[in-house]
């Protein structure tokens, strides 16, 4: 066998609405260990075909070899992750350099992160953790626990409406899966601590950072902080826009680094940029920390409902516009938790030379 052929990898895919009605072919070139002198040309082979039940049978009765790393590609409004099935051990599959070569878009899966379903703890059902596709590990993510729960519902063949809980890096979170298919999960009490969140922002509102002043290069941003488990700053505009920010021309390429790196923020921060169109409809764009510009994010969105009514811009409950779609999000007020309901899709099945 060549080398090339070694690392070959090789899907086996299903549509998950609409499927073509020929198969298509497509190459992936993806070579997960070694240095620079590997290999890079192994071809792959990926064909979508239906009916989708036959594809997840396929891949859910298939055992992990001692080379292959089997995996369902989730979307949650376009916020792709490769999900993987690590109920055997506590253990990633895959080190955090193996992820980011898979989650690369033109050598690899292409994803905005790993997701690895692992045994519970601390009580609960399941422990999920994630690495993103720079490689870096973030607490939790919203968008990810729909996906996360919807591949809990095909492992374990559930059918219905079904809860469980999920230990996380951002503590326990409880997702519902709903009867007509979307995720709705309950993602805790928001913390507004500054130094909780973290940020070296001092509290400007009851201990909270709401509405602060951050000088980004020379032009001064109103800010919010909030933490959902993992760290947000999200913004409504600088000091001298005299009209609603217009979100979709900012330059998030140029503007979004500059946010998740600041010094204010020790531990790196995602950012949102906020557009309001009505005070129960929000729209958003955001920069995660160690992903970059993404179609959605389901802890931004929340962060964001709770910045709005700390600014007193919206209600408790919101429809938050992303690129990706919507997400309903609502902050209640007699529990203090933050509940957000949005889709969770399986895009396909395939296997990994490993």
């Amino acid at each position: 066998m060549t080398p090339a052929a070694a690392a070959t990898t090789s899907f086996a895919a299903a549509a998950t609405v609409a499927a073509p009605t020929a198969p298509f072919r497509a190459c992936v070139r993806l070579p997960l260990r070694g240095g620079p002198g590997a290999p890079r040309r192994a071809v792959a082979s990926m064909a979508v075909s239906t009916p989708r039940s036959a594809a997840a049978a396929s891949f859910l009765e298939r055992r992990e070899s001692e080379r292959a790393l089997h995996f369902v590609k989730y979307q949650g409004l376009g916020n792709d992750f490769i999900m993987v099935d690590n109920r055997d051990s506590s253990v990633p599959k895959v080190t955090p350099e193996e992820a980011a070569k898979l989650c690369d878009r033109n050598f690899g899966i292409g994803a905005d992160g790993v997701i690895f379903v692992m045994p519970g703890s601390n009580g609960a059902d399941y422990t999920m953790r994630i690495f993103n596709s720079d490689g870096s590990e973030p607490e939790m993510c919203g968008n990810g626990v729909r996906c996360f729960a919807r591949f809990i519902a095909e492992l374990e063949n559930l059918q219905g409406t079904h809860s469980f809980t999920i230990h996380t890096g951002a503590g326990l979170i409880i997702p519902e899966i709903q009867s007509d298919g979307q995720v709705k999960v309950d993602m805790g009490e928001p913390i507004l601590s500054g130094p909780d969140i973290p940020t070296k922002l001092l509290a400007t509102k009851n201990k909270a950072v709401v509405q602060a002043e951050l000088d980004v290069e020379g032009r001064t941003w109103h800010v919010t902080c909030v933490s959902m488990g993992n760290p947000h700053c999200v913004t409504f505009g600088a000091k001298d826009l005299k009209q609603v920010l217009q979100v979709d021309d900012l330059k998030l390429s140029e503007i979004g680094p500059k946010f998740e790196h600041h010094e204010m923020f020790p531990a790196r921060t995602n950012t949102e940029f906020v557009q309001v169109l009505s005070r129960s409809h929000l729209k958003m764009r955001v920069w995660e920390r160690g992903a970059g510009a993404t179609l959605a994010c389901g802890t931004g969105a929340c962060a964001v409902v709770v910045a709005a009514v700390l600014e007193g811009r919206a209600e408790r409950k919101c429809v938050v516009d992303l690129p990706g779609g919507p997400l309903k999000i609502e902050w209640r007020e007699d529990d203090n938790h933050v509940y957000m309901t949005g889709p969770a899709e399986a895009v396909f099945y395939g296997s990994v030379a490993h």
